[in-house]
């Protein structure tokens, strides 16, 4: 991608920040900051660093978090999506739970990790994504949300708990194999 860039000196920004700031994301104008003669930092549009999912739908998904009290840390992985990741425990195991949101989110469904787990854990599809949705069908992007997939996440690691703890995963009778 060619990103054409302006110089903008520091001085400049100060004068009139809301200014600069309206033809970034309007505009979506690019400047490399300098003081002293020296770059140092860019401003470019959120819509460079966030993945294809609308800024609307993040915040919706960020308050419905906050309304629940979750405690979650928000990165941006490699491939440009969305991470969201909860601190769980299962089975006396402190377990990472990683909501992956696709480009295209909620149109495509989300990926759900769970870092921590034995490597021979059942239940997971070939990529180590935990086998909750069963196809991109049974996700519905009006009526589904980051806490729904949270719940899900939460009740595959009641079974890995079981698991651990038997030796079997009991089929079809946990909440993350719901006709959804």
């Amino acid at each position: 991608m060619k990103i054409d860039f302006k110089i903008l000196k520091m001085m400049e920004l100060r004068s009139s920040p809301g200014e600069v700031l309206d033809r970034v994301a309007r505009d979506g104008e690019v400047f490399v900051i300098e003081r002293n003669g020296e770059p140092k930092a860019c401003l470019v549009p959120v819509s460079f660093l966030l993945p294809d999912i609308s800024p609307d739908r993040i915040t919706e998904e960020r308050n419905k978090l906050k309304d629940r009290k979750e405690s979650y840390k928000l990165t941006i992985n490699e491939q440009q999506e969305l991470e969201i990741n909860f601190h769980e425990t299962a089975a006396g195991e402190n377990i990472l739970v990683s909501i992956i949101l696709p480009h295209g989110y909620p149109n495509s469904a989300p990926r759900i990790y769970a870092a921590g787990v034995l490597p021979n854990t059942p239940n997971r599809w070939h990529d180590g994504s935990l086998a909750i949705f069963g196809s991109v069908t049974t996700w519905n992007a009006k009526s589904y949300d980051v806490t729904h997939a949270l719940d899900l996440a939460r009740g595959w690691l009641k079974q890995y708990a079981k698991w651990r703890k038997t030796g079997q995963w009991l089929e079809g009778s946990h909440e993350t194999r719901q006709n959804i």
